[in-house]
């Protein structure tokens, strides 16, 4: 074993030593959390700030809006009938940036029509529903009822229905957390497939210029495939370790010091309403998604729980790929030799997503069950199930597809060995299935 961890140390300083591994370091995160500041910074273009003219012919809004008007949205008031051909080409008009009309039939149909001359951004929108609405309502209790206003605010209550299984009455099985954990196995499955390549090029290239003849004349073939994969797997989890850093410190100082009107809703600029009223602004809001988003990544996943189960994952996921990799790489008879072998593997990753689709909307099915034992896909469904919430029965599971995707793992080392032993020294030969048979059969 002290063979093994040399080889590993030397493998780990080839990746170090590369300026592609020390770029990828900082510059991976950097990428993510400029496309995450992107995202949302220009998520919500559009005019932030709209003077509207309300054209009110039947004198229907009193020439009035709310008492604690918008300060990104000024209102004036049109008492004649106005269609929107002469908003838009009338001089007198131009200093508007939309004009909404306003009749009778509104207390029937409950449409009203706004025209812009440049699209205001979603939070203007939001605003100005919201308070054209309230007007409308206090319109109709006026016309049609006896309460005062204050008092059908009282009772006026939003229906909420909440869909809940009847085996899941707490509703722990929420997709929306299931894409928490399919975002944590698409992680071990691109640090598999970077560094699986890693490994595979790593062993051709000793091969085909007869580096490993020489490391052969020193330590066993098994310790120096051991070496190799540790290495290898120490420089992926290294770089997940600074990734993960220098992700999680990015996206604390964006709900912190950048986005913090997204982040917080008591921050919701130019809101001057009641608590009760932004909430309902909010509840309707695209805005609301955000907060949705981030109480979910915040609050809502257990990671003391979840972060635990992703590195065992990682790490028994890591070695079960690594065999194969190391397998194809040790029996190739040049360095594009193991292309044909490549594929399948790839394919067998992808069916990992389609396993954590099957998850997430087929919970109890039989394909889910099948794909929480299948060691190809078990890391995935695990995360998956994690991040929704398991119970008794589900940590069984759990625990089960571990120990199962271990002893995969094992036993595909074991069956790497004995390519690598029989075919590392071996070199210009032609790849077949027959030939991969007689090196697991010979001794």
């Amino acid at each position: 074993m002290k063979n093994s961890w040399l080889i590993a140390s030397r493998e780990f300083m080839d990746r170090w030593n590369s300026r592609s591994y020390q770029w990828m370091l900082i510059i991976g995160p950097l990428v993510i959390l400029l496309f995450t500041y992107f995202l949302l910074k220009f998520g919500d273009q559009g005019k932030r700030s709209l003077r509207v003219l309300i054209a009110d012919p039947t004198d229907l809004f009193d020439n009035k809006i709310t008492s604690n008007p918008t300060q990104s949205i000024k209102y004036a008031f049109y008492t004649s009938y106005l269609d929107f051909e002469e908003f838009r080409d009338g001089n007198r008009f131009k200093e508007f940036d939309a004009f909404v009309e306003i009749n009778e039939k509104i207390l029937n149909n409950k449409t009203v029509k706004l025209f812009y001359r440049e699209r205001p951004s979603m939070e203007v929108k939001i605003k100005l529903k919201f308070e054209l609405e309230r007007r409308v309502e206090e319109c109709m209790i006026e016309q049609f009822t006896n309460l005062g206003i204050d008092r059908y605010r009282q009772i006026k209550q939003p229906l909420n229905i909440d869909f809940l299984n009847v085996y899941d009455p707490k509703n722990q099985a929420e997709n929306e957390k299931g894409w928490v954990g399919l975002f944590f196995g698409a992680i071990i499955l691109f640090f598999i497939g970077l560094f699986g390549m890693t490994i595979l090029r790593s062993t051709s290239k000793d091969k085909s210029n007869r580096v490993v003849e020489v490391l052969l004349a020193s330590v066993r073939s098994t310790d120096l495939m051991l070496g190799k994969i540790i290495g290898i797997g120490i420089s992926a989890f290294f770089q997940l370790l600074i990734w993960s850093f220098v992700i999680i410190i990015g996206l604390l100082i964006f709900k912190e010091y950048v986005f913090t009107d997204i982040f917080d809703p008591s921050k919701y600029e130019g809101l001057q309403y009641a608590s009760e009223v932004k909430n309902e602004i909010l509840a309707n809001s695209n805005f609301a998604r955000y907060n949705t988003f981030i109480d979910l990544i915040y609050h809502r996943i257990n990671y003391t729980v979840m972060l635990p189960v992703f590195l065992f994952f990682f790490a028994a996921s890591y070695f079960f790929y690594a065999a194969f990799f190391m397998a194809i790489g040790a029996t190739a008879g040049s360095e594009s030799d193991g292309q044909q072998f490549i594929i399948p593997i790839f394919c067998l990753l992808l069916l990992s997503f389609y396993a954590g689709f099957q998850t997430i909307y087929s919970p109890d099915s039989f394909l889910a069950q099948f794909f929480a034992y299948f060691p190809f896909t078990a890391a995935m469904v695990a995360l998956i199930n994690v991040s929704i919430g398991v119970t008794s029965s589900g940590i069984v599971q759990l625990i089960l597809g571990f120990l199962f995707l271990l002893l995969n793992a094992f036993f595909f080392l074991w069956i790497s060995a004995r390519l690598f032993e029989n075919g590392i020294l071996n070199s210009g030969h032609r790849l077949t299935w027959k030939t991969v048979v007689q090196w697991l059969k010979k001794t």
